[in-house]
């Protein structure tokens, strides 16, 4: 069965590009345009992986990391920052949130399959 993953962010061009990739490369994909959609379509559902844009209006993606992390059903769920963010402090507060990976925009569509790789288990 297909892994699902949570891709979060505000631009619709890049919410399509990383789910094209992950599609392609068999990963089911729910999309969201910032924190505060993304925590409306979790409600409850299993998901293996979130990708998530820092800078987004409603809900950033560093409050949305946290406030993933207090739910129970998703407190293990791995979390991935994809970010033009290069900000040390950014970082930081994304690592002791809890995220797994920080992940430089632009990026190579293989670059994102690989992380995905390393925090989803098959």
């Amino acid at each position: 069965m297909a892994k699902t993953l949570l891709v979060v962010d505000d631009s619709a061009s890049i919410r399509q590009v990383v789910s094209m990739t992950l599609k392609d490369a068999g990963y089911q994909v729910i999309e969201a345009r910032d924190g505060v959609d993304a925590l409306d379509k979790l409600n409850g559902q299993k998901v293996n992986l979130i990708i998530s844009d820092v800078n987004m209006p409603n809900m950033d993606g560093l409050t949305f990391l946290e406030e993933v992390k207090k739910r129970p059903a998703y407190k293990f769920t791995p979390f991935v920052l994809l970010t033009t963010e290069t900000e040390q402090h950014k970082r930081e507060r994304a690592r002791a949130a809890g995220a797994k990976a920080w992940v430089v925009k632009p990026f190579q569509p293989q670059q994102m399959l690989d992380a995905v790789a390393k925090l989803v288990q098959p």
